[in-house]
């Protein structure tokens, strides 16, 4: 039975834009930066749960990425996802003088370019120097996600107009957490909500010698988390919109 009254505005008030993002990369950079295990067993499994959910994503990728995989970028496309920037290498940017990280923007969209019209940005491990941020208009990038809600220099940004910067509401990590404490944190999360996870998460990592954060509950677990936090959202009338989407809702809203 369809309410009515106070109860149905509070359902339409509760109603967010949610963008799932994926940062298509080497496996767990840096510690396994030299395997690409991510693309090529977890960004299929993961394209095959985003099409059986009907949700559009933003994937963050590398040049490098790019280059070695292309096919694999060219599937991303042709499934209708929106196609961004991470980077050449996989390198942070504030570990880069300005000369290497314009080379590392300017090369990235080049290439990325090739594939389909890049317009989003977002810097690996989501830390890009406030200095650095002109070089992605100069470079024609409309949208910057390499802010992080839980990261100090968030709270220390600046606008950068034409650009518009949209952070990351949490770790991705927390997708992975148990449904009891994953879920109330999730709910809490401010309109609109940016999550992202790797293709390397839906790869059973949990015997490699990495950071916990990194290697607890990968592999099956992950993409079955993630099914059910894409299922969360939409039993909330949630939207899932491209980053580029988000952005242009986010102007209009």
């Amino acid at each position: 039975m369809r309410r009515t009254g106070t109860a149905d505005h509070h359902t339409r008030a509760s109603v967010t834009r949610v963008s799932l993002t994926v940062d298509f990369e080497p496996d767990c950079p840096p510690y396994l930066s030299s395997t690409f295990r991510g693309v090529e067993q977890g960004a299929p499994a993961l394209l095959d749960l985003l099409d059986r959910r009907g949700v559009r994503a933003t994937w963050f990728t590398t040049a490098e990425v790019a280059e070695r995989y292309p096919a694999a970028v060219a599937a991303v496309v042709q499934a209708g996802h929106e196609l961004g920037c991470h980077g050449v290498t996989h390198t942070a940017f504030d570990k880069l003088d300005e000369r290497a990280a314009q080379w590392e923007i300017e090369t990235s969209t080049e290439v990325l370019r090739t594939f389909a019209p890049v317009t989003s940005f977002r810097a690996p491990y989501l830390r890009f120097p406030e200095k650095y941020v002109p070089l992605l208009s100069a470079a024609g990038f409309t949208l910057d996600s390499s802010l992080a809600k839980y990261k100090r220099a968030y709270h220390r940004r600046r606008e950068h107009a034409p650009l518009t910067r949209i952070p990351a509401s949490v770790t991705s990590s927390v997708l992975r957490l148990p449904r009891a404490i994953r879920d109330p944190w999730l709910r809490a999360l401010a309109d609109p909500v940016v999550l992202f996870v790797h293709p390397w998460e839906f790869v059973d990592l949990r015997r490699e010698r990495l950071r916990l954060d990194c290697r607890f509950r990968t592999g099956t677990f992950a993409l079955n988390a993630l099914r059910e936090v894409i299922d969360l959202f939409v039993q909330r009338g949630a939207a899932f919109l491209p980053m580029r989407e988000l952005m242009t809702a986010s102007k209009t809203a």
